[in-house]
């Protein structure tokens, strides 16, 4: 496969535009494709985004219904969701230099959009209150989780931070407040499997442990104790999705308020009551660019 050549679509209203690549496979043209790979779309509304021109291929040519399908090729398009319902708390910019963008995110504001998730997010926030179109995640947080997240501005600069996550050369510290288990021995570092669950024969979003040579790696110690509560300090050692979240359930410590483990919530709606009680509180590295030690400490707290 060569190559992809940039957007040929331009970011709208802060947010960029989607792409999906074009499988081997045989279609007799783009529309019977794009109707077996969104079924929750009605075949009209297809076909009404196709007659408006709004799919285009990596040259930014308007394809049609009848366009015929091309394995290997990517199309471009921008996304549609349901009316968001706006996240009621805000972000804080911590740091910025002309390379580094940190932000202190509130719970549910998810990083990127995903899901139904689309202007309601930090990165699409951040490129409209800043002015930053060409602005980049170096990295991610849940949406249920708050705290620190750091952002490129210079976008040849990106890879360079990135490597420092691959590398694992950067120190991240959450907290969160969980159950207290008076057997529990701490402090303690957890290693396991952690695969994608399944759900009625497919893949779920959740993690699961299983038995395996480990993927993950956590340092948990604990913080302070009240009553049946208890403030505990996590070093991930590696970024598997939901390790925290995951670790800590099968450690019969679930974090208070998970949505989704040790059981998962189907649907919790617009209630912002009960936010995850999870928090990346410092994060340290020595500045790829600079040379300089980084270190970036959240200012916001978890309710007991």
């Amino acid at each position: 496969m060569t190559k992809p050549l940039p957007s040929p679509l331009p970011v709208r209203d802060a947010v960029p535009p989607s792409y999906a690549w074009l499988p081997q496979g045989q279609w007799p043209n783009l529309l019977s494709w794009l109707v077996e790979r969104f079924p929750h779309l009605e075949r009209s509304v297809l076909e009404a985004r196709l007659a408006r021109g709004e799919i285009v291929d990596e040259a930014g040519r308007i394809m049609a219904a009848d366009t015929p399908y091309r394995p290997g090729s990517r199309i471009w398009y921008y996304r549609e969701v349901p009316p968001e319902t706006p996240v009621p708390f805000a972000e804080q910019v911590l740091y910025r230099d002309e390379h580094l963008l940190v932000v202190d995110k509130p719970h549910f504001l998810a990083t990127v959009p995903g899901g139904r998730y689309l202007r309601e997010t930090l990165l699409a926030r951040l490129r409209s209150k800043l002015d930053l179109p060409e602005l980049t995640p170096i990295h991610r947080l849940d949406r249920e989780t708050a705290g620190l997240v750091l952002f490129c501005i210079h976008p040849p600069s990106r890879g360079k931070y990135q490597a420092l996550f691959e590398q694992r050369t950067v120190q991240k510290t959450y907290e969160a407040i969980a159950p207290y288990r008076a057997d529990l021995e701490l402090p303690r570092v957890h290693r396991s499997l952690l695969q994608e669950g399944s759900r009625n024969g497919e893949r779920f979003f959740t993690m699961q442990e299983v038995a395996g040579e480990p993927n993950s790696e956590t340092r948990i110690a604990l913080i302070e104790q009240r009553g049946s509560l208890a403030k505990y300090r996590l070093e991930p050692h590696t970024g598997r999705k939901h390790q925290l979240r995951a670790h800590m359930a099968a450690l019969g410590v679930p974090i208070q308020h998970d949505p989704w483990y040790p059981a998962v919530i189907e649907d919790k709606g617009d209630d912002f009551s009960q936010p995850l009680q999870l928090l990346a509180r410092e994060i340290a590295f020595v500045d790829p660019l600079s040379g300089e030690p980084r270190v970036f400490h959240s200012q916001r707290t978890l309710a007991w």
